[in-house]
């Protein structure tokens, strides 16, 4: 990133309010003092059989970036690679399947972008909308938090369980579902709250995500694996030594960063670094409107979990 970041600097794009500099979820360009468009892109190869909810799956994941920083989606772009030799209609069925996602959000779609490849994949890119002196950034955590979590944990594992015909069914459901769930209005609700700081939990897991979350705050986050929403099966598939690449990456890459009580079994610690598809958004704001936060989201039948806090320090913590 280093050429990118010499050749866009940020005192030359005044209006570029987030950019490379940071680890937020998109970028974001001020147009006026009450507008930004909020922007980003994201695809990759199907996580599940059936190509209508393999593409509404990757239309959730890709706009969830956009709701992580508060915004609204409006417009989306198609990225496709697809076979050449491959049934057109299995192409149809992706993206019948994000529109279908991106109209609930509603956002259009206005066209898109395909090329030729071996295996397929899709994702959108996305533009949205917020107010600049709405945006909610990665950074704004502060000591005394509470932090909260919309989606329970292990989609990777259980996918890759499914994979090698390990996984029951009902597990396999349960993952489509969460990951189907838009992360819109959880971040409408965190927003009425009064919301510090928010990121969606994607490939980098739990802990990749706050860890990125607490550097951007110069703070540090407890979590406690008691308190952690895990996917129906996660737990047993990881205890039964079903794991995946991406959460071995995240595990090496987090060395040094992440401290977890030796009473934490390996089974929860795989989970802590599963990588998550359309995962849920991991929130910081005070005690009190975390307790408001959550009676606005069972009033909705919405799900949401309160998982740890913000203290003074660095890195990320995992108690019993």
């Amino acid at each position: 990133m280093r050429p990118l970041a010499e050749a866009f600097k940020p005192q030359d794009y005044p209006d570029l309010i987030v950019g490379l500099a940071g680890l937020d979820d998109a970028a974001v360009y001020k147009l006026s003092d009450d507008l930004a468009v909020v922007l980003t892109t994201d695809f990759f190869p199907p996580v599940v059989d059936d190509p209508y909810v393999f593409g509404a799956v990757a239309a959730a994941n890709a706009m969830s970036d956009v709701f992580a920083m508060g915004g609204e989606v409006v417009l989306a772009l198609n990225v496709v690679g697809f076979p050449e030799d491959a049934p057109a209609e299995i192409l149809a069925e992706i993206l019948r399947g994000g529109a279908a996602k991106v109209a609930e959000a509603g956002g259009a779609i206005a066209g898109g972008h395909t090329v030729y490849d071996r295996e397929p994949k899709y994702g959108l890119c996305v533009m949205g909308t917020v107010d600049p002196r709405k945006l909610i950034r990665r950074s704004g955590a502060l000591p005394g938090d509470a932090l909260v979590l919309t989606k329970p944990l292990g989609t990777a594992i259980v996918l890759t369980a499914e994979e090698v015909n390990m996984a029951e069914p009902a597990h396999v459901q349960a993952a489509i579902d969460s990951m189907l769930a838009l992360n819109r209005r959880p971040s409408q609700i965190a927003r009425e709250a009064g919301v510090h700081a928010m990121a969606d939990v994607t490939g980098f897991g739990l802990m990749g995500h706050g860890a990125e979350m607490a550097e951007a705050g110069g703070v540090a986050f407890e979590f406690e694996a008691s308190r952690l929403p895990l996917l129906p099966g996660a737990l047993d598939y990881a205890d039964k030594g079903i794991g995946t690449g991406g959460g071995a990456r995240n595990r090496s890459a987090l060395e040094g960063v992440v401290s977890i009580d030796d009473s934490v079994p390996e089974a929860m610690r795989q989970v802590l670094f599963d990588p998550q598809t359309s995962g849920g958004l991991l929130i910081s704001l005070p005690e009190q409107q975390a307790a408001e936060f959550e009676r606005l989201m069972t009033a909705e039948g919405l799900s949401s979990w309160r998982i740890g806090r913000v203290v003074e320090g660095s890195g990320v913590q995992v108690l019993p």
